[in-house]
């Protein structure tokens, strides 16, 4: 297969993800299009692109998910590829066809496999006929009947998992505790499934008490070569979608990892997977038995983490993969040498994660050793209430754990400041200086279980703050003289 060179790129995606496949497009000097939305005129990744194109009004089915503009402004612009990051388009099989049938480059796995995996029947059946354990559960289920036919037969109890079979990203999942509930449940992830994904179609799963959610960093070339970047830590989530992530596990042993690692690389053989990927498996912290959970055919939000302890740039590596290059080194090569953690600094009330929308007034962004930030925003950047709420992306490393934790700690507690809008930032310092986290005792449910005990840790005044109030004070005396409250 002749290597065909990308020299111009279009991203199909705005904020963090786009922010930082560009910052790589500059180290490889590929010249980057950003396309962007009305609200998003005067947006980051707009002033960091070389070449900006308006692609439509606020809603994404007019600007970030036409798939007719973007094709259309990447031909015209000159590009050779499209970068979907993740997110909007980036697992859309039929939008990586279309792009390819165009005669441009599909920075990203194969198209058929995005279709094979983004159902979630279809994957879990590939994933057995490769030799991977899954979740003992029932497809195509309609009726509170299926499911109690299904738990009887199997001798399963509850509680279960009602998933959506095209979902992913925590929609369409629903946990039921008692019969009672099941038509409620069936009834909610149909719903949440027929407006993120537009099928309804729906599967059961036995739920793993208290699971560690575990992930695999695979890549692939076009050549047969297959790689894992070992595994991330996904355990602490909310309402099923990951906030804070880390590598290597704390759950897993070497031998275990080893085990999870090569299961995953067995599973991309299997598929014919190339480009960056991360397959996704539950840990039963009980047995010691990881599941099958699904495959992300794209580029993770998490990626850094896996970057931070390996030394590689994923991002650039897809761009090498999609030119036609070999991967340009083996399993043997590629080892861990650092502990790494990512916290997703989102714009929500961090005690009820409504979003949080308005004008960025004020913005520090945490600097100093160990520390890594992918932001898409800037001081004074609008935040508009169309599209994910995610700022940016805080990274910590250290020579272990600990140290990894002490770093976002200095970071979250002193480097950073957001003010104009609400952040989760205050959640996620107290969910890594609780002791159940420091000590590697948590499942999906910590923050459900610690929600309480989380809020009441959170920090109301920083010693910002009270230098502020210093500096006040001392103004108000010399301008004025002596004050009544002295």
């Amino acid at each position: 297969m002749p290597d065909q060179k990308i020299k111009k790129v279009l991203v199909a995606n705005r904020g963090v993800p786009a922010v930082r496949i560009m910052n790589t497009c500059r180290d490889k000097m590929i010249k980057t299009v950003a396309i962007y939305s009305t609200p998003d005129r005067l947006a980051y990744h707009v002033f960091l692109a070389d070449e900006a194109v308006h692609i439509g009004e606020a809603p994404p089915h007019d600007s970030y998910l036409n798939m007719d503009k973007i094709i259309r402004v990447a031909k015209e612009r000159g590009c050779q590829a499209i970068h979907p990051g993740w997110g909007f388009l980036a697992e859309n099989a039929d939008f990586a066809e279309r792009v390819e049938r165009e005669g441009l480059i599909w920075v990203g796995p194969p198209p058929n496999v995005i279709r094979l995996m983004g159902d979630k029947i279809r994957a879990k059946r590939i994933a057995q006929r490769a030799n991977v354990p899954t979740i003992p559960g029932k497809e195509n289920i309609k009726t509170p009947q299926d499911i109690l036919r299904w738990m009887e037969e199997d001798e399963v109890e509850f509680p279960i998992m009602i998933k959506a079979a095209a979902g992913g990203g925590g929609k369409g999942m629903v946990r039921v505790d008692s019969p009672e509930e099941l038509p409620l449940a069936i009834e909610k992830a149909a719903s949440e499934a027929r407006k993120a994904f537009g099928d309804d179609t729906l599967l059961v799963e036995k739920y793993i008490e208290r699971g560690r959610h575990i992930e695999v960093q695979i890549l692939a070339d076009k050549h047969g070569n297959v790689v894992h970047l070992f595994e991330r830590e996904c355990t602490i989530q909310r309402r099923n979608q990951k906030i804070l992530e880390e590598a290597p596990s704390p759950s897993i042993d070497d031998n275990l990892r080893t085990e999870i690692c090569f299961t995953a690389v067995r599973l991309a053989r299997e598929l014919g997977y190339y480009s960056a990927g991360t397959i996704e498996f539950l840990l039963d912290p009980k047995t010691k038995r990881f599941y099958f959970l699904e495959v992300n055919t794209r580029l993770q939000v998490e990626h850094g983490v896996t970057e931070l302890i390996t030394g590689l740039d994923i991002v650039s590596l897809m761009f090498d993969i999609a030119e036609g290059k070999r991967l340009p080194f083996t399993q043997d090569d590629i080892y861990p040498n650092r502990h790494a953690i990512e916290v997703r600094i989102n714009a929500e009330d961090p005690r009820t994660f409504n979003p949080s929308f308005g004008t960025i007034t004020r913005l520090e962004i945490p600097q100093g050793p160990g520390i890594r930030v992918a932001s898409g925003v800037y001081e004074g950047a609008e935040v508009p209430p169309y599209y994910d709420s995610l700022l940016m992306l805080v990274m910590s490393a250290g020579a272990d754990r600990y140290e990894a934790i002490r770093v976002m700690d200095r970071a979250l507690s002193r480097g950073l400041r957001v003010e104009g809008v609400k952040t989760i930032a205050p959640l996620l310092l107290s969910i890594i200086r609780h002791p159940d986290f420091i000590s590697g005792n948590f499942s999906t449910r910590f923050i459900e279980e610690k929600y309480e005990e989380l809020v009441r840790a959170f920090r109301e005044k920083t010693i910002d703050d009270e230098a502020l109030k210093i500096s006040q004070y001392i103004a108000e005396v010399s301008a004025l003289g002596p004050q009544p409250w002295m």
